[in-house]
């Protein structure tokens, strides 16, 4: 009878089979790490519900809590793997996963909250200009986070010697 195979197991070393390799440790930083980021982006912009921080004019939309929590998983793993391991490239992989943060923070925060936006566009362009782009601008942090994970998991795979 024929084997199915998937993309993930028919790569030598893929992605997923490095990231189901790596150990308790790495998945315990990158939990505890992803909590923090889940809660540092998700209080303020008041998608995790709380009585400091609120949103007056705009509700929190369906996809905010999915950008949030893809966000701090990749954030998570990323930072888990951790740099002094993989040589002297981390650096620049640490300053896109802060690009990366910020854009996910700006992505799902409310348009009229951000002061920086209202203060150069006003109410109306905040909400008339900047909200339209948001949901892409977390597309590109999402996107971004997932190619620094990939490059980190590459760098990792290259740098590790196979028992």
């Amino acid at each position: 009878m024929p084997t199915v195979t998937t993309a993930a197991t028919t790569s030598d070393d893929g992605t997923v089979a490095t990231l189901r390799r790596l150990p308790v440790a790495t998945w315990l930083r990158a939990l505890g790490v992803a909590v923090v980021v889940y809660l540092a982006i998700g209080i303020p912009t008041d998608i995790v519900p709380n009585p400091v921080f609120g949103r007056p004019t705009v509700d929190v939309r369906w996809w905010d809590p999915l950008v949030l929590g893809a966000s701090a998983v990749l954030m998570g793993l990323v930072v888990a793997i951790r740099p002094d391991d993989l040589g002297v490239e981390a650096a620049q992989t640490e300053r896109g996963t802060l690009l990366g943060g910020i854009g996910s923070l700006l992505a799902v925060g409310c348009p009229t909250c951000n002061q920086v936006v209202v203060a150069a566009l006003g109410t109306s362009g905040a909400l008339s200009l900047f909200q339209p782009v948001q949901p892409w601008l977390g597309l590109a942090s999402l996107a971004l986070l997932t190619w620094l994970l990939r490059r980190r998991v590459s760098d990792l795979r290259r740098t590790s010697c196979p028992v």
